[in-house]
């Protein structure tokens, strides 16, 4: 792990290189993200995932309406997506495991912890940690939880491979550091996914139109780029203005310049 010096400059020349992606680099500013928090921090893999919140959940809901609606990981593979499937359906049936309970009972603040903030000891010995962690290769994770808005996070999960010793608490505190600087990301994220100011989710598709509207290209140009006829384009890029409730480009652009929504 580095020095603490060193790591307050690698934090500081980490915001300064995510200042530097376009509007259209997301995904790309995404995977950076991840990466430099990893080496950071010394993890082998992390992942990022959007929660909401919900209207209308039972009273009894231990989440609280919130439900995880997207995510992303650093290195995928089969086996760590069927986990995380898994974990969704088993929280939108009610079997929510105390990780899950504890980090989310802190929601509307920003906050970051190691599984052993979370929960006992004997939580590793459980089914959940053995499937979901072990199963998966990790041997421990840090958590962060970004607020967004009131119905809207992210969280970052850092994970510890195999052979590897558990996080220590300057090591959480470093990734939080690194995170906590970085809420305008977090925000533009979930604008680029729909998640923020648009009405509804964007699809696939819109998405790939939106991110050429940020990036400058004229429709004609996106269509191409996209391998799609120019009335598909157009069609997409109205249904964008619709979801975002704007009404041109630079209504568009403003959203993530922070001059509107």
């Amino acid at each position: 792990m580095a020095s603490p010096d060193d790591s307050t400059e690698r934090i500081y020349a980490l915001w300064d290189h995510m200042a530097g992606f376009e509007a259209a680099q997301q995904d790309v500013a995404l995977k950076h993200l991840l990466s430099e928090l990893c080496a950071l921090v010394d993890a082998q893999n992390a992942s990022w995932v959007c929660a909401v919140r919900m209207p209308q959940m039972g009273p009894n809901d231990p989440v609280n309406g919130w439900r995880p609606r997207l995510s992303e990981h650093l290195h995928p593979f089969a086996r760590l997506r069927a986990g995380a499937r898994e974990q969704t359906r088993m929280l939108e049936e009610g079997d929510i495991d105390l990780t899950t309970v504890r980090n989310v009972a802190l929601a509307g603040r920003f906050r970051a912890n190691r599984l052993i903030d979370l929960v006992p000891e004997e939580w590793f010995s459980s089914g959940y940690y053995r499937n979901f962690y072990e199963g998966l290769g990790h041997t421990d994770a840090i958590w962060a939880g970004c607020p967004v808005n009131a119905d809207a996070e992210v969280y970052f999960g850092l994970y510890r491979g195999e052979g590897h010793p558990r996080f220590t608490e300057a090591e959480r505190d470093m990734a939080a550091a690194a995170l906590r600087g970085l809420k305008w990301f977090h925000r533009n994220q979930l604008l680029g996914h729909g998640l923020l100011v648009a009405a509804t989710p964007l699809t696939a598709a819109e998405r790939g139109v939106l991110q050429g509207l940020l990036g400058g290209e004229p429709e004609k140009q996106i269509a191409a780029d996209l391998g799609q006829s120019y009335h598909t384009t157009h069609e997409h890029v109205m249904a964008i203005y619709r979801k975002f409730g704007v009404n041109n480009r630079a209504a568009l652009m403003a959203l993530w310049l922070g001059k509107a929504g």
